[in-house]
């Protein structure tokens, strides 16, 4: 498809979605962005057709839901494997720039890093975070950076590499990027990486004990390391005893 089939296309849906049309019609209009675009960040950046499918994600229908989630998530693959595949390869992007080598391995085979571990962010670490050509979730995918290296020795490609992997779930689940409950759970998830009294939240993350897709969905209690539960815990016991007291 071109981008004015493309357009005609993303106009059919939201008529559809808008008509609460059949489940069927959408469907239909979905699988056919699904066979007939081959991704490219021009195309989707100009048409917009992966916010408009991505809104259907949220459809009351599992069946369309899912079907979007996999367009969303084929189009951004496909687009990620155009820019040259990984961030951390250091082969050139379709720009002509090389990816970013922000630290070197010494001779024992660790990283080297630039900065002390509490003083890393990825403007210290001198990484690149334009990943989406979109400003909020590049900034996002910044925020989620600066929660993950700090106090942490991981090399600054595998920590960019989990931050923008972060970032594409909670954009999934939560985007677009316009939407306020994606830059709010951005933010939350952020303040929680960098609790100085959690840090084994941020080792977890790092090593992949809590992939993305979980992080994202993750509760306030989910997130909160052992001790503080513990202490919780205690406190509500407290409370409950200081409440059967006889007055």
């Amino acid at each position: 498809m071109d981008s004015k089939e493309v357009l005609e296309k993303s106009k059919a849906l939201q008529k559809a979605t808008a008509a609460q049309e059949f489940p069927e019609t959408i469907i239909r209009i979905l699988n056919e962005l699904k066979v007939g675009i081959k991704a490219d960040e021009d195309l989707l950046r100009s048409t917009k057709i992966g916010v408009v499918v991505n809104k259907s994600k949220q459809h009351q229908n599992p069946q369309v839901a899912r079907l979007a989630s996999e367009i969303v998530k084929k189009w951004r693959d496909d687009v990620q494997k155009a820019k040259g595949g990984s961030p951390s390869s250091g082969k050139k992007s379709p720009n002509g720039t090389a990816s970013p080598v922000p630290s070197s391995a010494s001779s024992n085979g660790k990283t080297k890093l630039n900065v002390p571990p509490a003083e890393r962010d990825w403007k210290m670490d001198k990484v690149d975070i334009a990943k989406t050509n979109q400003a909020t979730r590049d900034g996002c995918i910044g925020l989620i950076y600066n929660g993950l290296c700090h106090m942490s020795t991981a090399a600054p490609s595998d920590v960019l590499q989990k931050a923008t992997a972060i970032e594409a779930a909670g954009f999934d689940k939560l985007g677009p990027e316009s939407n306020a409950g994606y830059s709010s759970r951005m933010r939350t998830l952020y303040m929680n990486l960098k609790n100085k009294s959690n840090p084994k939240l941020r080792e977890r993350v790092l090593s992949g004990e809590i992939p993305p897709e979980r992080f994202i969905v993750m509760t306030n209690d989910e997130l909160k390391s052992a001790e503080r539960k513990l202490e919780d815990e205690k406190l509500m016991k407290e409370n409950l005893k200081d409440a059967q007291m006889p007055r």
